[in-house]
């Protein structure tokens, strides 16, 4: 099995297989999870354990969280000066936001693909490159660039032309390449957030299939809007809802239930749950 990492100043990670039909490990634990800007909820009292290799999917409608619960599981909320974040994240049993845990390391070990592509205005070699030379990995870095692509199953399309600019691929190749980018620090887990909402369904099919292939190594948390994407892809499903307050006018997301991808879809226990999925509501 692989060593628990402990995050401080250094993490570690090895990409060895998972035990095969051992206990479902959780890679994160959330406990009365919430967030606020500027003292008004976004989020609150989610809690549900995200599991090792697996994907796990956020749904609901938009305005719900999903994106801000996601943005806690790596910190990227502390780059919002108004957001405050409550209750518990563990990561392999470690507080994320506990006493002397360095983000940047988080960030390394947990990364994040963005709803757009967002390649840096720079070739497709250095754009694998950017993290790892930041990080000061060592190693060889045409074998981590190499390795980082074909993990993205993007090797074969651009092993000719590493050196032209990345803006001259499609949306889809750009988008495996920001994938491949984040593969290419050596991470843990992969957070999407909306990652084919911005390309055509050839493109998101090819993406939908890289994620599969991508659970053998990693642990991937996916925020969609697409049903059918969640269906098709994850192993658990999370659904939000969104809860009016009338007299301030302001809405907070909720987790109404968290079960296996398939109880969701075809017998979930709330109605409200049902009327989502099946879509009598938006």
């Amino acid at each position: 099995m692989d060593p628990k990492p402990t995050i401080n100043v250094r993490l570690t990670h090895t990409d060895s297989a998972p035990a095969a039909n051992g206990p479902r490990e959780a890679v994160f634990r959330l406990a009365g999870v919430g967030v606020a800007y500027s003292g008004a909820p976004a989020v609150r009292d989610v809690t549900f354990d995200v599991h090792k290799r697996e994907i796990t999917a956020l749904i609901g409608p938009s305005g719900c969280g999903k994106s801000t619960l996601l943005r806690c599981l790596n910190r990227m909320n502390d780059l919002i000066p108004a957001a405050h974040v409550e209750g518990k994240v563990l990561y392999h049993d470690v507080d994320l936001y506990g006493p002397g845990v360095d983000p940047v390391q988080v960030r390394k070990k947990i990364g994040m693909v963005f709803q757009k592509p967002n390649p840096f205005p720079k070739s497709i070699y250095d754009n694998i490159a950017f993290g790892p030379r930041v990080l000061g990995m060592e190693g060889d870095m045409d074998e981590i660039v190499e390795r980082a692509l074909k993990r993205a199953a993007l090797w074969e399309e651009v092993k000719d032309r590493l050196k032209q600019n990345a803006y001259g691929m499609s949306g889809g190749q750009q988008q495996r390449l920001c994938i491949a980018r984040a593969l290419a620090t050596g991470p843990d887990v992969i957070l999407m957030d909306e990652p084919c909402s911005a390309l055509d369904p050839i493109s998101t099919a090819r993406i939908e299939d890289l994620m599969l292939d991508l659970k053998d190594r990693y642990s991937i948390v996916i925020v969609t809007h697409n049903m059918q994407q969640a269906a098709r892809v994850s192993d658990m499903t999370a659904f939000f809802t969104v809860e009016l307050d009338e007299a301030a006018a302001h809405r907070t997301g909720r987790v109404v239930e968290y079960a296996a991808t398939e109880k969701i879809f075809t017998n979930p226990d709330d109605a409200r749950t049902e009327d989502y999925v099946t879509g009598k509501v938006g």
